[in-house]
């Protein structure tokens, strides 16, 4: 079976709502420094272009979370495959995800890093799925709300290929 992408936002669109994110927390965060997380393997690419547009001091981090084991869907109990770096008392931290749906894993993920001690939590997403919430999380920078189709691009794959793509689509299978 083949699959064709269909362009569901462009690069222009992409790179236009990041520009924006990053301006917001820079407003909100100004005169602080801005500890980014990152969720790998899909939040990368955004959090890398957020942080160029983001003019208050930054720094990174990253870590690897795992929901699925060998399933298709979430089992809700997540593994930490890498865990963070540094630590995060007293930072003002932003959580960076590449796309909230179930919000059963992030959901955890926060309230794990809660518990770590920094002075603000926040979550930054690129792509929203809120009709496929079963866990009520809440997002503080959204990038775009978007319907319940499987999305690529941006860092978002399909058996790991489409990451590379500068705009986002969506899997139109043969």
């Amino acid at each position: 079976m083949a699959e064709k992408i269909r362009i569901l936002l462009t690069e222009e669109e992409v790179n236009k709502k990041i520009q924006e994110i990053g301006e917001q927390i820079s407003k909100e965060y100004a005169g602080k420094q801005v500890h980014l997380v990152c969720v790998l393997k899909g939040g990368s690419f955004f959090m890398c272009e957020l942080a160029k547009r983001i003019t208050v001091p930054v720094s990174l981090d990253f870590m690897s979370v795992s929901s699925y084991g060998s399933e298709t869907k979430s089992s809700g109990i997540v593994k930490i495959v890498k865990d963070l770096d540094e630590p995060l008392k007293d930072k003002d931290v932003i959580v960076v995800e590449d796309i909230v749906d179930s919000g059963r894993t992030l959901s955890y993920l926060l309230e794990m890093l809660r518990k770590r001690g920094p002075r603000s939590l926040a979550l930054c997403t690129l792509l929203d799925k809120p009709e496929r919430r079963v866990v009520d999380v809440h997002v503080d920078y959204t990038g775009f709300q978007i319907p319940d189709e499987f999305v690529v691009g941006y860092g978002l794959d399909y058996d790991q290929r489409y990451r590379n793509l500068p705009y986002i689509g969506v899997v139109e299978l043969d």
